[in-house]
């Protein structure tokens, strides 16, 4: 099925840029706690997909904040569980984070990683996982890529009346699958490159234009992203591209400047560009500290600025997404913006783009964590 790419005829938002935001939260306000109840909170990361590196940094600096903050938090690997006895689990003085290493440069070794559950891995869920989270006031997911953001956990935490953060099971499907979204980019008149889906096995319906993005369907940090320049270039990013799924997005490749747009509660946060030293914005560009230059607010018109922050906000909404997430763009030579997809968890590592921008609208990390927490947990069920 193609995707014709279309423009928006939405003027956007005007002066928004680097303005201090205030989203109300019940009885919270986004940049800091009023007086809010010490809460368990399980910070689920880890698992096993191509991102579980990415999850777990993100999951330690989540927990470290929220200790600070004097919640009674705990981090959990939800593939790798906690054996024994968990009875007082949340009174313990443990550095839960205390193992957690920097993001490496390539993907973990998964194989090496299902190798440590005594159980031979029977079942996504480790050890206590569920028994935990179930005594917490909230869980905090940290999770990213296949079965953190693909609304699977949400669907049976829902089912198990377990509050978390982040999108619902629903809006974390239609985001997961780069398919459905740009089917949804289209029907809201949301700017999106034009381009196709691709199963393992068929064969091109739509004539490609070189250069352009082969992706796949379901996955994040950019990792199995190419860009392909010719036929040759095109049969590898493929390949590469099926690793990790059995369908893949064949898309246009944009040329130009590449920026993010945060979203809590339906507003959207000021723009931060990237902008790598070398390459595209891809794994390693993302996660090893001085490969790319970040700048927030991004140095760029304010018109162009409250364009992105608008369309930001209509694929939230479109998405049917809820509590927080982050939209990726690229702005062409000629001024053209166009929305890449969608993330409903995004990265909260030490080099990541949502508290960067969170920090431009007047948060720190702790107050950005507590946002996002308060919006989470029902109101006076803390």
């Amino acid at each position: 099925m193609g995707f014709a790419g279309r423009k928006s005829g939405q003027t956007g938002i005007h002066g928004r840029q680097g303005e201090y935001l205030s989203i109300d939260s019940g009885q919270q306000r986004i940049g800091g706690r009023q007086g809010g109840n010490r809460m368990k909170i399980v910070v689920l990361a880890g698992g096993i997909s191509s991102e579980r590196d990415v999850s777990l940094s993100s999951g330690g600096m989540i927990y470290h904040a929220f200790r600070k903050n004097g919640h009674q938090a705990i981090l959990l690997d939800v593939y790798l569980g906690l054996e024994g006895d968990t009875e007082g689990i949340f009174e313990r003085e443990t550095d839960w984070a205390a193992r957690v290493g920097a993001v490496g440069e390539d993907c973990p070794d998964l194989e090496a990683v299902k190798a440590l559950r005594k159980d031979g891995g029977s079942g996504f869920f480790g050890p206590n996982v569920l028994e935990i989270c179930r005594e917490a006031d909230c869980v905090f997911l940290a999770l990213h890529g296949a079965s953190g953001e693909d609304g699977r956990i949400q669907a049976c935490f829902d089912l198990l009346g377990i509050p978390y953060t982040g999108a619902d099971f629903v809006g974390s499907c239609l985001a997961m699958d780069k398919g459905i979204t740009k089917d949804l980019f289209l029907a809201h008149q949301i700017p999106t490159p034009s381009g196709f889906r691709l199963k393992k096995g068929e064969r091109e319906q739509e004539e490609i234009s070189w250069p352009c993005i082969v992706k796949t369907c379901c996955g994040g940090s950019s990792i199995g992203v190419c860009i392909a320049r010719d036929e040759k270039e095109y049969g590898k990013a493929k390949e590469e591209a099926f690793r990790y799924g059995d369908e893949v997005i064949v898309e246009q490749y944009i040329k130009g400047r590449e920026f993010s747009v945060g979203v809590m509660a339906g507003k959207a946060l000021p723009v931060i560009e990237m902008a790598p030293k070398e390459g595209f914005y891809d794994y390693r560009n993302k996660y090893q500290a001085g490969t790319t230059v970040e700048t927030c607010p991004a140095l760029i018109p304010g018109e162009k600025a409250g364009e992105m922050q608008n369309i930001a906000e209509r694929v939230f909404t479109a998405l049917r997404l809820k509590n927080y997430a982050r939209m990726d763009f690229v702005m062409n030579d000629r001024g053209e913006v166009f929305c890449l997809e969608a993330n409903t968890l995004p990265g909260m590592t030490a080099t990541s783009l949502l508290p960067q921008e969170a920090a431009a609208a007047g948060m720190d990390f702790g107050q950005l964590c507590e946002a996002i927490l308060r919006q989470a947990v029902p109101a006076g069920a803390e």
